[in-house]
């Protein structure tokens, strides 16, 4: 099965194009991870797929589902881990997934299996507010796989953590979670040992679309130049 499927997408920002003429084509259970500079289109690919920007020309399938039409089919199917946490910083990591967990309708057995996954069950009744940036990180991907999802769109997930918690969290987010994962690295060496598939973007256009296999560190530095 096809999880995505993108051919000729193209979305703007006024006069500014964000994503010009991108197609490619994910399997399901493969990673594509997208290098690319900073403004070159990345993470308004990975809102498009999440269902959160609609394309502007082009047609994009994910999961089977035609965006943005069927949107609200493919929404609980996706996990999104952003730049951004997507949390309140006021509520503790419990009510924050607690108020995740009610919009999936999620048992709360499933909040309290999570939380001790990611390794911040001790911390779950402090105010997100309080917690260090790995910690804040740690809850946002338990955000993301809460639902289960079949899809991970995942925009620098290692981002603020330490070497325990990698390791911890490989298995929910990485390369071994067995899950469609769509990944935004700027780190080509960790990148391409996860990737089965490389996009790289510049300026909103596909300047490379190969098999990881084909595709060196000098590939990817050079994208950045």
């Amino acid at each position: 099965m096809t999880a995505v499927e993108v051919e000729g997408l193209a979305r703007h920002y006024g006069e500014r194009e964000a994503l010009s003429e991108v197609t490619l084509s994910l399997a399901s259970g493969q990673t594509l991870v997208v290098f690319g500079p900073n403004g070159a289109g990345k993470t308004t690919l990975l809102r498009v797929l999440a269902t959160l920007l609609r394309p502007h020309a082009g047609s994009v399938r994910v999961l089977g589902e035609s965006l943005p039409g069927d949107a609200w089919a493919v929404r609980g199917r996706i996990g999104l881990l952003a730049h951004e946490p997507l949390l309140y910083r006021e509520l503790t990591a419990r009510e924050n997934l607690r108020f995740h967990a009610r919009l999936h309708d999620v048992a709360d057995a499933r909040v309290r299996d999570v939380l001790e996954l990611v390794g911040i069950e001790h911390r779950a009744e402090e105010p997100l507010r309080t917690l260090s940036r790995g910690m804040v990180q740690r809850v946002a991907v338990a955000r993301a796989v809460l639902h289960d999802p079949e899809l991970l769109l995942l925009d620098e997930p290692w981002s603020n953590l330490d070497p325990a918690a990698v390791e911890r969290l490989e298995p929910l987010i990485g390369a071994s979670s067995a899950r469609t994962r769509v990944v935004c690295s700027h780190d080509p060496g960790n990148g391409l040992a996860e990737a089965d598939l490389v996009l790289g973007l510049r300026a909103g256009r596909v300047a490379l679309l190969e098999a990881a296999a084909d595709v060196t560190a000098e590939q990817i530095v050079g994208l950045y130049r």
